[in-house]
C-alpha cells in the first residue's frame, strides 16, 4: 500500500522548516570551500560474514552530478547454500539529505520490496512490502533505514550525521530514530600499518545496538550487529582486523548488560515473603490456592498455605494475591546473540536457556557475566556449534579430521560448554569421533542430522544424544530413505501409519534420544502469502519491531501449499 504524507496538513511553522530544508542546499552551493561530494566517483566492497564465516559481499558505487548523489549497492550471499541478493539505490541532495531510497530482495527470479521512500514536491511516499506505514504529523526531515540496510547506505547515514553537525537522535523512516554514541578509538594493524578507527554504538537500526568503526574521514569500515544472528560487515582490505571488531562488540554488549543490571535489578532484600498467590509447583496437576513463599538468599526456604506459614519480622512482604507463581521456564533452543535477551527472557518468565549455537567470544562473555558477575539474565547453558567443510558450513568452528574433532571437543569443554552442536556438513567418521570424545568428558551431543549420514537412525547410532527440528529427525519413520528424499512434497503426500510411529518411538526410547522439534517455527514458515503473523500469534506486534520486521515481511507459501503444510 502507498501512503501519502501531504504537507498541506502541516501547521504553517512546519512549512517554514520544510522550506529552509529545501533551500539550504542552494546556499551551501555558494560557499567557496569545495564539497568532498562534488565530482565523486567511488567504488568499494564490504565483505559479509555470518558468525565470522564469509558468506558474500556487497559492492557499491557513489557518483555525483551537479545537483545530487547516487549510491548503488548490490549484495550477494551464499548463506549455508541459500543464495540470495539485495539491490538498493539511494539518492541524496548535495547536503546528503535523502530524497529517494529503494531496497529490493532478489530471490527465486522475483523481487520483493523491502522499503521504498520517495520525496516528491509536497509529499513523502512510503512503501514497505504489502503493508501500510503510518507516519505521525510534523515529519520534515528523515533518513530511510531498516534493520538490514546495506553497508553503503548505512555509511551515507553517518556522513549525513557528521556533516550536518547533528546532535541527538536522527528521525528515520518508516519509523523511529537513531542515536550515535562515540565509545573510543581502536588501532588496527593493516598490512603492517597502524590505522586508528573510531568506535561507535548505534541504536535504532537493529534491536538494541550495533557496533561500528569509522576511519578519520568518517567512512564506514566495519559493522558488527545481531538480530536473530550475529553478522559482521567489513570493508575489503580490513579483514585482518576482525578480532578487534569482535572484541569491541563484545565489550559494548557487556557494557549494555551492565547498564540493564544497574537500572533493572535493584537491591535484593535479605528475605522476601510472597503472600497469597496461587501456585503451580510442577509436582502435581492442581493449582494450590492462597500460598506463601519465603525467599532467603535467592532461594525458597519455606512454602505453604498462607495460614500455615509464619512470616519473619525481617521479611519484605510482597502481596501477590490474584497472581500465579510457577517455576521458571526453560528455552531449550535459543540463539541469544545479544544482551537484550537478558531482561526480555526474565520478563517472560524464562530463567534458563540452552544456547544452541553462537559466536564463542560473545556467548562465553554473556554466560559468565550472569553466572560469575551477577548480571541480570537467565542461566545460560552452551552448545558449541561444530560443522564440516564447504560453503554450506555454519560458523568458523570446523572439524574435518579426527585430530580437529578432538581439538574442538577439548576447546569447548575447556570453556565450560555442556554440549557439542552438530551441523549439516559433518562427515560420518568425524561425527563418531566428536560423540566419543564428548561422552568421555561428560558432555552430550545435540544438533542436526548431517547430510552425509543419510538418515536419523545412523546419527543416533553414531552417538548423538539429541536431535533438533522435526523435519530432520522424521526420517526415522522412513529408514529406507535419505533425508534428502523427504522433501516437502513427499511428506505432504505420504500417509504415516501408527506402526511407523510405534517403531520410531521405540527406537528413540531405546537410545534415550531427546527430540527438539521447534514446531512453532514451522507454523510461521508455513503461512500463506500475505497472511500476517498476528493470525497465529496475536501479540506478535509487541516484539521489538526490528525483530518483527523479518518475520512480518517473510515471503510465505502459496495458499495451496500452505494448506497442505498445515495438515
Amino acid at each position: 500500500m502507498k501512503l501519502h504524507y501531504n504537507l498541506k496538513y502541516l501547521k504553517s511553522g512546519c512549512w517554514i522548516i520544510w522550506l529552509v530544508m529545501l533551500i539550504t542546499p542552494l546556499f551551501n552551493g555558494c560557499t567557496t570551500e569545495p564539497s568532498r561530494w562534488e565530482n565523486i566517483d567511488e567504488e568499494g566492497t564490504f565483505l559479509v560474514y555470518r558468525r565470522q564465516s564469509l558468506i558474500g559481499e556487497e559492492n557499491y558505487s557513489i557518483k555525483s552530478t551537479d545537483e545530487s548523489i547516487l549510491v548503488k549497492s548490490l549484495q550477494g550471499e551464499n548463506e549455508r547454500g541459500r543464495i540470495s541478493g539485495v539491490q538498493a539505490e539511494l539518492k541524496l541532495n548535495m547536503d546528503l539529505s535523502p530524497f529517494y531510497y529503494e531496497n529490493l530482495r532478489l530471490a527465486n527470479n522475483d523481487t520483493i520490496n523491502i522499503l521504498k521512500v520517495a520525496l516528491e514536491e509536497n509529499e513523502i511516499s512510503v512503501w514497505e512490502k504489502d503493508f501500510e506505514v503510518v507516519l505521525s504529523p510534523g515529519r520534515s526531515t528523515f533518513f530511510p533505514v531498516h534493520s538490514n540496510i546495506p553497508a553503503a547506505m548505512e555509511m551515507m547515514l553517518y556522513h549525513y550525521y557528521f556533516e550536518q553537525d547533528k546532535v541527538g537522535p536522527i528521525p528515520i523512516l518508516p519509523r523511529g530514530e537513531i542515536t550515535i554514541t562515540h565509545k573510543g578509538q581502536d588501532v588496527v594493524q593493516i598490512n603492517g600499518k597502524e590505522i586508528p578507527l573510531d568506535r561507535y554504538v548505534v541504536r535504532g537500526i537493529n534491536w538494541g545496538g550495533r557496533t561500528i568503526w569509522l576511519d578519520e574521514n568518517k567512512n564506514l569500515i566495519a559493522v558488527v550487529k545481531a538480530n536473530t544472528q550475529i553478522r559482521e560487515l567489513i570493508r575489503k582490505g580490513y579483514e585482518e582486523a576482525m578480532p578487534t571488531f569482535i572484541a569491541g562488540n563484545v565489550e559494548e554488549q557487556m557494557a549494555a548488560l551492565d547498564n540493564y543490571t544497574t537500572n533493572l535489578k535493584g537491591e535484593r532484600p535479605v528475605m522476601t515473603a510472597l503472600l497469597g498467590g496461587n501456585l503451580i509447583d510442577g509436582l502435581s496437576d492442581t493449582i494450590k490456592q492462597d500460598m506463601t513463599l519465603i525467599i532467603e538468599g535467592g532461594r525458597i526456604t519455606n512454602i505453604g498455605h498462607r495460614d500455615d506459614i509464619e512470616i519473619p519480622d525481617e521479611a519484605t512482604i510482597i502481596d501477590v494475591s490474584g497472581k500465579t507463581l510457577m517455576p521458571g521456564l526453560w528455552d531449550m533452543h535459543a540463539h541469544a546473540n545479544q544482551v537484550q535477551w537478558a531482561p526480555a527472557y526474565l520478563a517472560g518468565g524464562i530463567t534458563t536457556i540452552r544456547d544452541n549455537g553462537n559466536e564463542i567470544e560473545f556467548a562465553t562473555a554473556f554466560r559468565d557475566a550472569i553466572a560469575k558477575n551477577d548480571a541480570i539474565g537467565p542461566d545460560i547453558l552452551l552448545a558449541g556449534m561444530t560443522d564440516g567443510a564447504g560453503i554450506k558450513g555454519n560458523g568458523i568452528i570446523r572439524a574435518t579430521t579426527p585430530k580437529q574433532a578432538r581439538e574442538v571437543v577439548e576447546m569447548y569443554h575447556g570453556l565450560g560448554y555442556k554440549q557439542i552442536k552438530i551441523y549439516n556438513s559433518i562427515e560420518e567418521d568425524i561425527l563418531k569421533v566428536l560423540t566419543d570424545e564428548a561422552h568421555k568428558k561428560g558432555m552430550t551431543v545435540t544438533g542436526h542430522v548431517p547430510i552425509a549420514l543419510g538418515n536419523t537412525t545412523t546419527a543416533v547410532e553414531s552417538g548423538m544424544d539429541q536431535l533438533s527440528h522435526s523435519g530432520l529427525f522424521l526420517s526415522v519413520l522412513f529408514p529406507n530413505k535419505k533425508i534428502s528424499e523427504l522433501g516437502r512434497n513427499f511428506l505432504e503426500e505420504t500417509k504415516i501409519t501408527p506402526d511407523q510411529i510405534k517403531i520410531a518411538k521405540e527406537f528413540f526410547l531405546t537410545h534415550n534420544t531427546v527430540l527438539d522439534p521447534t514446531i512453532a517455527l514451522l507454523v510461521v514458515r508455513n503461512l500463506a502469502w500475505g497472511v500476517p503473523v498476528e493470525t497465529v500469534e496475536p501479540d506478535a506486534y509487541r516484539i521489538a519491531y526490528e525483530l518483527f520486521e523479518g518475520k512480518r515481511f517473510r515471503r510465505g507459501l502459496s495458499p495451496a501449499r500452505a494448506e497442505k503444510a498445515i495438515k
